[in-house]
């Protein structure tokens, strides 16, 4: 790309660099009154030029990338134009060979040194002064860091805006090109003085067709290679860093009207994951700068529900019920029971989790219920959408062509069955007084959790791991024991979460027990899995779709087998109501449920569209989730463990909240990855959903020429 810049271009390029960076470096400094936590105030200012300085690089690289395609355009155009053309004819296949004989039968730059300056006077403007940061400067006054803030929010997404017209303008002006170029190479094989004749088009026909018979070049004889001079064969090319994707297989095209509402349930639930972790993320941020505003529409208590609710019963709700759209109706071999149902289930679940959202900043709210915070009049909505859904699930699996219902239905319809029972249980006010409102919570947590979210993912993976696989899975035996195992145990284990509380004791004990033995179906569940894998780990690596399968298995393994080990009294005193807690449910939340909805999004969506996602963008929103995931998790977990030994050893409360100072640095640190990877993935779905037209010109000069000897031959001849 650089090598098409003329040097003088380059060379005031690195100028302007230089001098745009110089006043960042002169104004390095190092101040000790500032820090993280506690009651210190975190300097903004560096983190908006940040974001100012990469936004600023994109559009520097989008010049880049215009003037090289620029200059490219151009070139083609003058000196490779008729080479092109002839490259074109050699490769011409049967179907372009006929067009031609059918033809012949019937023929017997100012602009960037002003962008360029402004870039230099951007810092100079920034940095107009450049005094040592005090705790008294007017940029550590939370009020200007908020309006700072508010300023460069539209302004950022202006740039952003900016940036995607800009690519739009230059693919749209990089397709006209390539059109009038089809135009010029169906007028230059119209000549004919250009036209190949009979003879040259057969053998063009003629090398187009051939194949290479077996052991045709070696004579029939066997290949020997004598002395060791080929090693290594292989006949698949990779990228020097990223492992090429296998494409998804060209399946049959399933009924359109289900495909688009298929694509509205995991598009709308991707917007709701966005959001939703929006809210996150800012709420993690208040963690370590508190008094970052005032408005109690955005005050942790209710920022931590609308989160919490949204990532629950939209994001992940949302998005169970898409796949559950595309996977019964197929498992069934039958058409889904009711198109028009569907559609009202996702009206109803995506308009009771706005209304929801709304209710909840404005502290209109179920009280203390953890995740039932929506008060029941929305959340009636909500289950009239999860409703109408078992029933055109169960209307589509009685109408099967098979005679046996998969597993992967088992789980499905099961989860729906426990969900609407648990929500309906949750919110009739009988008998949740005192003690029994605990017991209903524990019941209500736990089961929304294990017996919707995770029974509902098992099922999809029941079918998606072994269609990506192209094998069976590897027991269905092992499948059924899990289903039975899960419900047996799962159902009993709420109240785990309220050990040493003043339920009875027996109940605990029930509890803890109901834990261990859910190791049963996690062991049953696990082993299918990695014995479904085992033989083709090969294609881990060539697939958008099984590496988040993968990590979501090992998450279900590990994530579970903690689940259990926090259930017992000896580490229930210590890690209960600490931070170890909260890393917890985001490994069982994150790395499994929505690991497995990413991969089940990658799977499903290009089948749906015929457009494969971005392979670096698939890559990026990987490891960014993964790492991101680590970074949040860890240090909770270590910092749980250490809060509870200082509750168990009497410290002041407040010793513990400085202690977890870092750790939440390093929470915010970890959940503004995950929150970056969720960008990634809205792009990724968007460059699935719209994909962008390349123009074929061969392609498109052959289309021009049929047309006109269409059009030749309707005219009426005198």
């Amino acid at each position: 790309m650089i090598n098409r810049l003329s040097k003088s271009k380059l060379k005031l390029l690195i100028l302007t660099l230089l001098l745009f960076l110089q006043p960042f470096f002169a104004v390095a400094q190092n101040d000790t009154d500032i820090s993280f936590f506690p009651n210190k105030s975190i300097e903004f200012i560096d983190l908006l030029v940040t974001v100012v300085l990469i936004t600023v690089a994109s559009i520097v690289v989008l010049l880049l990338k215009l003037i090289s395609n620029t200059n490219k355009t151009a070139n083609d155009q003058t000196e490779h134009k008729k080479s092109k053309f002839k490259e074109y004819i050699s490769n011409l296949n049967a179907s372009e060979i006929e067009v031609i004989k059918r033809k012949r039968i019937k023929s017997n730059n100012g602009l960037s040194l002003a962008i360029l300056g402004l870039l230099y006077l951007v810092p100079q403007i920034i940095f107009a002064q450049t005094g040592p940061a005090k705790r008294e400067d007017i940029f550590s006054e939370p009020g200007i860091v908020i309006t700072l803030v508010l300023i460069f929010i539209p302004l950022f997404f202006a740039l952003i805006y900016l940036v995607s017209k800009v690519t739009t303008s230059f693919r749209n002006y990089n397709n006209f090109q390539k059109l009038k170029e089809a135009e010029a190479f169906a007028a230059f094989i119209s000549d004919d003085e250009n036209m190949p004749s009979d003879s040259e088009l057969e053998e063009i026909k003629q090398k187009s067709a051939y194949e290479v018979v077996p052991n045709e070049i070696s004579a029939g004889k066997a290949s020997h290679d004598s002395k060791g001079l080929l090693k290594n064969i292989t006949s698949e090319t990779n990228y020097r860093f990223f492992a090429t994707k296998r494409p998804p297989i060209k399946r049959p095209k399933i009924d359109p009207a289900l495909t688009k509402l298929v694509l509205w349930f995991l598009g709308t639930a991707v917007f709701w994951l966005f959001v939703g972790s929006s809210v996150g993320e800012y709420v993690g941020i208040k963690f370590i700068v508190p008094d970052a505003d005032t408005y109690s529409w955005l005050s942790i208590g209710r920022l931590r529900a609308v989160h919490t609710n949204l990532v629950f019963w939209a994001w992940a709700t949302i998005g169970i019920m898409g796949l559950g759209y595309y996977i019964v109706p197929m498992v069934s071999n039958a058409p889904l029971n009711s198109i028009k149902n569907g559609w009202t289930a996702l009206i109803c679940v995506n308009f009771a989790m706005f209304v929801g959202a709304i209710t909840i900043m404005a502290g209109i709210n179920n009280g203390g219920g953890e995740y039932r915070e929506i008060i029941w009049p929305i959340m009636a909505i909500w289950a009239v959408g999860l409703l109408l859904t078992v029933i055109n699930f169960i209307k589509t699996i009685a109408k099967r062509t098979t005679t046996e219902i998969y597993i992967s239905n088992w789980f499905i319809v099961a989860s729906y069955i426990f969900i609407l029972i648990v929500a309906f249980i949750a919110y009739i006010p009988m008998g949740q007084d005192g003690i029994g409102e605990t017991i209903v919570q524990g019941y209500y947590m736990h089961q929304a959790v294990g017996m919707w979210f995770m029974f509902s993912m098992l099922g999809v993976l029941y079918y998606l791991l072994p269609q990506q696989l192209n094998k069976p899975i590897y027991s269905y035996s092992l499948g059924v024991l899990a289903f039975w195992s899960q419900i047996l145990f799962y159902t009993v284990i709420g109240t785990h979460h309220f050990v040493f509380s003043a339920l009875p004791w027996w109940l605990q004990t029930v509890a803890i027990v109901g834990s261990v033995g859910m190791l049963i179906p996690v062991v049953a569940g696990t082993t299918n899995y990695l014995m479904t894998l085992r033989g083709s780990w090969s294609k881990v690596s060539n697939s958008y779709s099984l590496p988040f399968f993968f990590v979501g298995i090992i998450y279900y393994f590990t994530g579970s087998f903690q689940g259990t080990a926090e259930a017992f009294r000896s580490t229930n005193l210590i890690w209960h109501f600490t931070d170890f807690t909260i890393a917890h449910s985001h490994i069982t939340m994150y790395g499994i449920i929505t690991f497995l909805l990413f991969g089940g999004i990658y799977a499903i969506v290009p089948r749906l569209t015929g457009k494969e996602p971005p392979q670096l963008g698939v890559g990026a929103h990987f490891w960014l989730a993964l790492i991101g995931l680590q970074f949040y998790t860890i240090p909770l977990m270590i910092g749980g463990t250490l809060k509870g030994l200082m509750w168990a050893e009497g410290a002041p409360f407040i010793d513990s909240v400085v202690m977890m100072g870092p750790y939440w640095l390093w929470r915010a640190i970890g959940g503004t990855l995950m929150w970056l990877s969720h960008i990634v993935l809205v792009y990724n779905m968007y460059k699935m959903m719209q994909p962008t037209v390349d123009v074929d010109v061969k392609q498109k000069a052959f289309e021009i020429i049929n047309q006109n000897l269409e059009t030749n031959l309707a005219e009426p001849k005198i």
